[in-house]
């Protein structure tokens, strides 16, 4: 559907206007059928898709498509968008914001569970400094390092209903965080997550008692959040090299001492960070593999497995083939910044103004409509924080 350098898609209009004409309809649906009939068990669909061009209309044109067509199975989606933009056009950043909030609209409202994910500081018309990761140095401006990084996160946060040992299934994941109409989630991760070589799991957890050592990857500005209605934590990589620590005859030095397991120590620690969360817990072996082509982009305080050394090595520092991850996917008040924060962009630019927006196909009622749902979506993630709104109101000017 990429045609070059053309800019064929720039509006959210013209991205559906591309999945109804039938050639390309017919076409998708013969790829699609051809795939799900090649499927042993099929849980759903994962869709990727641009949030902020005209490929928003054309993911929301699919996943309506498969809504309709396969019902009760999970539909899975997540909304990119670059980690850098070009803020001297203005006209393509009001493109950017217009696209963005009809993609989450429409996404979200076809989709078991929908989550924008980015390096971005913010959906907003003003630029903020993109993610920083303390332990990687990474060009923003380079899709290869950013993609890099947001693979790790997405390969982490769908393990526990892609492995066979998993008794967990997608749509099993959405409705444990979708109650409520909350059907978008934010993304964190820590890549690597800070684990140092011979500590225990709850040695390492314990150093993280007031908030765990993650980045939020759905661009907001509001970094830090102190509850949450719903999540999923998967923690990789950590249990062969730092088992739990037991001195028998001796009590243990703190509550994650006394567990019995890795998936109870992680258990216990997100249950303390959000106590009123509905929390599932995962730990896996495996950590995240980073031979090439992921980029070396690591600290050299990183060791060959991706464990943390106290000073960097007299020597030259290896390629780190591995690290362990510690990521999440939360049903949080912090979304309530994010879309209400981009409901009132979209609402300074005037949207009404932008006539060659509307000409590829979408009426300036119907995108009054999903304003108007978009304000809706945000209201969801309200009950128990309107102390907030003074904080929301003073960043969103």
């Amino acid at each position: 559907m990429h045609d070059g350098d053309c800019g064929c898609l720039e509006a959210f209009g013209q991205g559906e206007s591309l999945l109804q004409d039938p050639g390309c309809i017919e076409e998708v649906e013969d790829r699609l059928h051809f795939y799900v009939e090649e499927c042993d068990y099929l849980q759903g669909f994962q869709v990727l898709c641009d949030l902020h061009n005209g490929f928003s209309g054309v993911g929301a044109k699919v996943t309506e498509l498969l809504c309709d067509e396969y019902s009760g199975k999970g539909i899975l989606t997540w909304g990119l968008t670059p980690a850098t933009s070009d803020v001297g056009d203005y006209q393509k950043s009001c493109y950017r914001l217009m696209n963005t909030a009809l993609g989450i609209v429409r996404l979200s409202s076809h989709s078991s569970l929908f989550c924008p994910l980015s390096l971005r500081g913010s959906l907003g018309i003003k630029p903020q400094p993109p993610v920083a990761f303390p332990y990687i140095n990474y060009d923003a401006s380079l899709n290869y390092h950013s993609s890099a990084i947001l693979a790790a996160a997405l390969d982490t946060l769908t393990a526990p209903y892609r492995l066979a040992s998993s008794q967990g299934s997608m749509m099993h994941l959405a409705e444990t965080l979708n109650f409520s109409g909350r059907k978008v989630v934010a993304a964190w991760a820590s890549i690597p997550f800070p684990a140092r070589r011979g500590y225990s799991l709850p040695d390492t957890l314990r150093s993280y008692q007031r908030d765990a050592p993650w980045q939020l990857l759905s661009p907001c500005r509001k970094q830090k959040v102190s509850c949450c209605f719903a999540q999923s934590v998967v923690l990789r990589g950590v249990c062969k090299e730092s088992p739990i620590s037991s001195r028998p005859g001796e009590p243990p030095a703190s509550p994650l001492h006394a567990c019995e397991s890795a998936e109870e120590v992680l258990q216990r620690y997100v249950h303390t960070l959000f106590p009123g969360a509905f929390s599932t817990a995962h730990v896996l072996e495996q950590p995240c593999d980073t031979l090439p082509p992921y980029p070396q982009f690591f600290s050299p305080l990183l060791t060959r497995q991706g464990f943390l050394l106290d000073k960097p090595p007299s020597y030259s520092p290896t390629a780190v083939e591995s690290i362990p991850v510690l990521a999440a996917l939360q049903s949080s008040p912090v979304l309530r910044t994010l879309l209400r924060g981009l409901y009132k962009d979209v609402q300074k630019l005037n949207p009404g103004r932008r006539a060659s927006f509307f000409a590829a196909g979408v009426e300036q009622e119907e995108f009054r409509e999903a304003l108007e749902e978009l304000r809706t979506l945000a209201q969801c993630y309200e009950a128990g924080f309107e102390a907030d709104e003074s904080e929301d109101e003073a960043d969103s000017d």
